[in-house]
């Protein structure tokens, strides 16, 4: 268990001028509203924040920061107030518990919606101040440590959150070993039997690979040393998450992963000897083609320098060789905590470092307007990721874009209004199509016409997040615009009948009110509503003509009702829209939903409702005044047809492990597709009738288990 006193002596080690009297106090105060709490361990709860302040320390971070670590959970869950807070500790601490504290205290109808706004949440608050996150990053990496203690589906959950959402910010911040601690951790809870499975069969190696290190190390020191470079060199075998992700990708089994033993070399001494050493390192051994990154020339958005290279070491092994100095290394592993400092509410070094916020800057700005909570979080997780590739402009500026990105994203890069007008694009002075994938060291140049606009099918290729959501905006803008102009039209139509007309009524203000009773803000929503049949003409008319049932005054009481109203009768489909059985439903083949899946209707002229789930990407694309309530029926069991594919070594018998495993969980195969590969690989493609999605959940993990199964993944079209 970690000590105060340790804590103290570490802090010291670093910042010798430290205010100790406020760790002090934070800690004793900690202790005292945290007492007789206990953790799901059935450990004293103290130890928490005493874990979370070590892990901060370990970032070297000011006495401050950790003592608002040894405080971020006072506020939230125990008697002790901000004000109070404020008082004793100051503030700065009170700011960043505050921080701390609105992200925990949101409520929502939801997981998906929790998870995407404490991530706004968060980003807002880290905008401010940074110091903010780094606890929030601490506190889940203790909490990942301890997910043991969870509940099987919790600690899915939670390790499937951070996967997507805090390992990446971990990188985007440059914190290297926690982000490779969360990402195995998570690994390890999500996929258990293949996380063992991995690790078992590499144990078995374990002598032959400690030998191999040593003797690579022993070449790589004796040549670097002869030509008078300075270096400590580490080697150790990668992550399993990154082994299963190289199986997975590649698809293939662990024996034909070859590159798991890296190696860094770490360099005391100036920049330009990283290129001596990765000379040296590839006239000992022949470097593999297209395996070569320069990161110390063109850093990453966070910062990151190293020169990665892979080789063919001694007796064939493919391996991995980063080489940094030892000023990049301690960036590397500490991220933006190497370089930024906290003294009395100022920020050292705020000039130099000010480009490493950038990118947290711009993604407040690309997404500041996207009300839904699912689109957010859809849209931003892709500019967290780290895969970049590095392009220029006509005039020899880089940009860094996702890896896989388009002219069309490039476009918007530069500006929204290039890419909303995006024509055309040349790339290396040749004239390419719009869907074309920018490779390394591209120039880009994009031809404009104010004529052109952002078309639906560009949604089918763009990668970043800003060009999605500033396509999606234009395309929402448009169908807004029909939308208005048929229901006026219709409206108009309907009104004659009865000698009424639009400007008489606008004039009077009648249909403006009768909007806003309607749940609009305006009588552009009357007319969408009118145009997606939501309301139809009719009976706008009969409103008009005050055909509808009084509302009782403020002060009258509501009617009792003496008699016993039935329960609704079950829908057909599953599916209650506005809390109606009986409507014409169908569902979105692009994702397929079952229930258990949160979803969302759509109305579609003269076809319904379309039900989607609340995070397919295709509802960010719909006019949001088409949205409608929906849920599934509580005892819901309509069977419905999904797709799974599985993928799998080309072993005799597999094939019936896995049949016989959906069998089991009483899933019916609608239909079988097997195809085989020369590498020995075969994909498995299942129609499955299932009732809910815990059951093909519970099917899909079991097949996963499988010896010889490499993944398992639901399909959507």
């Amino acid at each position: 268990m970690l000590r105060f006193n340790d804590i103290a002596d570490r802090v010291l080690e670093y910042d010798s001028g430290c205010d100790l009297l406020l760790l002090q106090r934070a800690y004793v105060y900690s202790a005292k509203v945290h007492h007789g709490q206990e953790r799901l361990s059935g450990e004293p709860y103290l130890i928490h924040p005493l874990e979370v302040a070590g892990i901060l320390v370990d970032m070297r971070m000011d006495e401050v920061c950790v003592s608002a670590g040894l405080l971020h959970d006072t506020v939230e869950d125990t008697l002790a107030s901000l004000e109070e807070i404020e008082r004793l500790f100051g503030d700065e601490v009170a700011f960043l518990v505050e921080g701390l504290t609105k992200i925990a205290k949101i409520e929502f109808t939801s997981v998906r919606e929790r998870q995407a706004e404490n991530f706004r949440k968060m980003l807002l608050a880290m905008s401010k101040d940074i110091r903010i996150l780094l606890i929030k990053l601490a506190d889940r990496l203790h909490n990942m440590r301890t997910l043991k203690f969870m509940s099987d589906d919790s600690r899915v959950r939670i390790a499937q959150e951070t996967l997507e959402i805090y390992a990446p910010l971990a990188h985007r911040l440059g914190i290297h070993w926690m982000k490779q601690e969360l990402e195995e951790l998570a690994f390890r809870a999500v996929n258990p039997a293949i996380a063992d499975d991995i690790e078992e069969r590499i144990r078995a190696k374990r002598e032959d690979r400690d030998s191999y290190i040593e003797e690579v190390i022993g070449i790589l020191s004796r040549e670097l040393a002869n030509a008078g470079v300075t270096v400590r060199i580490q080697g150790r075998l990668k992550d399993l998450n990154s082994i299963h992700a190289k199986m997975e990708s590649q698809g293939i089994s662990l024996d034909e992963v070859h590159d798991v033993i890296a190696f860094r070399i770490i360099i005391d001494g100036a920049k330009e000897e990283v290129y001596t050493a990765l000379g040296i390192a590839h006239s000992i051994w022949r470097p593999v083609a297209g395996r070569f990154k320069d990161y110390v020339a063109l850093p990453k958005p966070n910062n990151y320098q190293s020169l990665h290279t892979t080789v063919i070491g001694p007796h064939g092994e493919r391996m991995e060789i980063q080489i940094r100095t030892e000023e990049m290394h301690r960036s590397a592993e500490l991220g933006i905590a190497a370089h930024w400092k906290y003294k009395e509410g100022e920020l050292r070094g705020q000039n130099t470092d000010d480009e490493k916020f950038a990118w947290l800057r711009q993604l407040l700005e690309w997404h500041q307007d996207l009300a839904d909570p699912h689109e957010f979080l859809e849209t931003v997780k892709v500019d967290l990721f780290p895969e970049e590739v590095f392009v220029f402009t006509p005039r020899g500026e880089v940009i860094a874009l996702a890896r896989g990105s388009t002219p069309v994203d490039f476009a918007f890069a530069i500006h929204s209004e290039v890419g909303a007008h995006c024509a055309g694009a040349k790339v290396n002075g040749k004239m390419v199509p719009l869907r074309s994938r920018l490779a390394d060291g591209d120039t880009v140049e994009v031809i404009t016409s104010p004529n052109q606009y952002p078309r639906k099918d560009w949604l089918d290729f763009v990668i970043t997040g800003k060009a999605r959501s500033r396509i999606r905006n234009s395309i929402r803008s448009i169908e807004r615009a029909r939308s208005v102009e048929l229901g006026r039209a219709i409206l108009e139509k309907e009104l004659r009948k009865s000698d009424f007309t639009i400007k008489d009524l606008q004039k009077d203000g009648v249909l403006a009110k009768l909007g806003r009773r309607h749940g609009g803000d305006s009588l552009e929503d009357l007319y969408s509503s009118v145009s997606y049949g939501r309301i139809s003409g009719a009976e706008v008319v009969r409103r008009l003509r005050g055909g509808e049932e009084p509302e009782p005054a403020p002060d009258e009481p509501p009617k009792r009702r003496l008699f016993w109203r039935p329960r609704e009768p079950a829908s057909t489909s599953g599916i209650r829209v506005s809390g109606q059985p009986d409507v014409m439903v169908r569902f979105g083949l692009c994702c397929s939903p079952l229930p258990g899946d949160e979803v969302i209707g759509f109305v579609t002229r003269g076809r319904g409702v379309t039900v989607h789930q609340k995070d397919c990407s295709k509802v960010f694309e719909l006019d949001p005044d088409r949205r409608i309530d929906a849920e599934w029926e509580l005892d819901a069991k309509v069977p419905r047809k999904i797709t799974v594919r599985v993928r799998s070594l080309d072993r005799k018998g597999l094939l019936a492990k896995v049949t016989k495993t959906i069998s089991s969980a009483a899933i019916n195969i609608g239909a079988a597709r097997i195809t085989t590969s020369q590498d020995q690989k075969a994909i498995h493609t299942f129609d499955l009738w299932v009732t809910d999605v815990d059951s093909l959940n519970a099917v899909m993990k079991q097949i996963g288990r499988i010896k010889g199964v490499l993944g398992v993944e639901r399909v959507r079209s």
